[in-house]
């Protein structure tokens, strides 16, 4: 289909903009989130015992209220306030209220966001494919951001970003539909084996199961041919970064390392280049 938003000089800026605008409620996902799960389980587990928790009966939380809110002083934030990068710009970086620095994660992770966006309809152009790469890349940007901060990656996330791989490629429009339903239960299994057999000899937890589920979307949207360069790409960023991390003292030997973003890293690289990149492989990696 034609039209003036097919030219790639109106529709590639469009994209990087809506991608920015996104990237300003990833932000808010990010921190509600999990306190909408913790919140959730509380209330279960005191139904369960028949107990109420006054204090949960208070303000709604959810995606969309209470507004947002410096969380030092409780300033509102205005609209004016909460135009994505500008406003951070605009406000130096600190609270206009209290003047308490904002994280640098807002603005990263609208930038980031917009970045993707842009990058994926040149990439993809003016087709459904880029319908399909935006939610991959906003959900996964999600998930790495929610795992790095909790180490959790939420069912209401992983498991319809798998459903929606499946059914964008019902059309092929990343690869056949046999190759991502056994994508899905492969990423999974492949996963959930490693998850045993190393709680079977060393008694501990390697990784929570939500690192099944995210391998198992990514399977689901790029095909099982995928998942092993995915999982290569996953361990080195995992190794290269958490080295980083602990020789820079910002984190500990004995602290857990969440897989979710690593996954999600290489889940965005093999979204744009997986191709080439099983290509690539066998020339560096010989099979007698």
């Amino acid at each position: 289909m034609q039209g003036p938003f097919s030219d790639p000089l109106v529709f590639i800026p469009l994209v990087t903009l809506l991608g920015l605008c996104v990237g300003s409620f990833l932000n808010v996902a990010i921190h509600r989130l999990p306190k909408m799960m913790e919140r959730e389980w509380l209330e279960e587990a005191a139904a369960l015992r028949g107990d109420t928790l006054p204090g949960l009966e208070g303000e709604r939380l959810d995606l969309s209220r209470p507004r947002s809110r410096c969380p030092h002083c409780g300033h509102m934030i205005s609209a004016l306030e909460n135009i994505p990068l500008l406003s951070y710009i605009a406000l130096r970086g600190r609270c206009r209220q209290c003047k308490t620095p904002i994280g640098l994660r807002y603005p990263l992770v609208e930038a980031l966001t917009a970045a993707l966006s842009g990058y994926a309809a040149w990439h993809f152009g003016f087709n459904p494919a880029t319908v399909g790469a935006l939610i991959f890349i906003w959900t996964t940007v999600t998930l790495a951001f929610i795992d790095f901060d909790t180490q959790l990656l939420p069912d209401n996330l992983t498991l319809p970003l798998l459903w929606l791989g499946l059914a964008f490629n019902l059309r092929a429009t990343w690869v056949p539909l046999a190759d991502a339903v056994v994508g899905a239960m492969v990423g999974y299994l492949f996963l959930w084996s490693v998850y045993w057999l190393f709680k079977l000899i060393t008694g501990k937890e390697g990784m929570g199961h939500g690192d099944f589920k995210l391998l198992a979307a990514i399977g689901a949207w790029l095909g099982w041919q995928i998942l092993p360069p995915v999982i290569l790409l996953a361990s080195l960023a995992g190794a290269v970064i958490g080295i980083g991390l602990i020789v820079t003292k910002r984190l500990n030997r004995g602290t857990p390392i969440p897989f979710g973003p690593y996954l999600a890293i290489a889940g965005l690289i093999a979204l744009f280049h997986g191709t080439a990149i099983n290509a690539w492989l066998p020339t560096i990696i010989p099979v007698s």
